[in-house]
């Protein structure tokens, strides 16, 4: 919704001045749908020439994304806190054996199911399925764990942020597209040199419409569509997080609560549960999940 509103605000604001200052909308009106073409069509060339079909899906959805906001919200943090606590405890008082059937069908696991969307995001559930099985193999070096987590992390963190980087980069190239429209106006003012000067003052500043809507889409669109991507992207790696704090503090001995409760500092300001809140969303556990 700010994405729409910060457009409107931009194109109201360029556009109203423009018009306040005694501007005619009419060459601007002529000349868009031409430059229009020109700046698009070399964009999304370029665009499908330098990404594979990968990076391609990940900026289309990143697009809505963008659009949407940041998937997770406080509730989910909390489900997730909920959830790696259940699987600490149920190692700690009945071994990692009991612990096989939750992770090797998490889908069918009253561990899993107790909680809500969170367990819905195969990324999520396979990292915590994938770190506490090794648990089982008897890898279960604290520190051997995190730099092979570290590393994990750092590999999606780069996938997930493919799509953002295809669109910095595209931003960045509309203002030289943006110019490449205005040249291809001015050849074409000057096939008609001979023309009044009315004729060609008009074709001039059609030409420079299109200077001024790569630069426009650059700066005050794509560029900060963009940084919003790798913005969310950003704040959405900081649930890999919170689990790795949790299983880390697990594998060093630490007690179900107190791993908890290392997990909830990961978790960010805003959407972070007070250590009451998570104490009684805790206590509310049933005990027949453990079953």
């Amino acid at each position: 919704m700010l994405i729409i509103i910060g457009i409107v605000t931009t194109l109201g604001l360029v556009f109203g001045g423009f018009l306040l200052s005694g501007g005619s909308m009419d060459p601007i009106f002529h000349a868009l749908p031409f430059e229009g073409m020109m700046i698009g069509g070399a964009g999304l060339g370029s665009f499908l020439t330098g990404n594979g079909g990968a990076v391609l899906k990940k900026a289309g959805s990143g697009l809505g994304k963008a659009m949407k906001g940041p998937k997770w919200k406080a509730e989910d943090y909390s489900d997730l806190l909920v959830l790696l606590f259940m699987l600490s405890k149920l190692i700690k008082t009945k071994g990692v054996i009991a612990l096989e059937a939750h992770i090797e069908d998490p889908h069918e696991s009253k561990i899993f199911n107790h909680v809500g969307k969170v367990t819905d995001d195969h990324h999520i559930t396979d990292f915590i399925c994938d770190y506490f099985r090794m648990t089982t193999m008897n890898f279960d070096d604290p520190y051997q764990v995190e730099d092979v987590m570290l590393k994990d992390l750092e590999k999606h963190h780069h996938e997930e942020s493919e799509g953002a980087h295809a669109l910095a980069i595209l931003g960045e190239a509309f203002p030289a597209l943006g110019i490449v429209a205005a040249v291809l106006g001015i050849v074409k003012t000057m096939g008609s040199i001979d023309q009044p000067v009315e004729i060609l003052g008009a074709m001039i500043g059609g030409a420079l419409v299109g200077t001024f809507l790569g630069i426009l889409i650059s700066y005050t669109m794509a560029g900060p569509l963009a940084s919003r991507l790798q913005q969310i992207i950003d704040e959405e790696g900081h649930i890999y997080d919170v689990q790795k704090d949790f299983i880390i503090a697990h594998l060093h001995g630490c007690a179900p609560q107190i791993a908890a409760e290392i997990g909830r500092k990961a978790v960010p300001g805003g959407f972070q549960p007070t250590f009451y809140e998570l104490d009684e969303l805790l206590q509310e556990i049933p005990n027949d999940v453990f079953a």
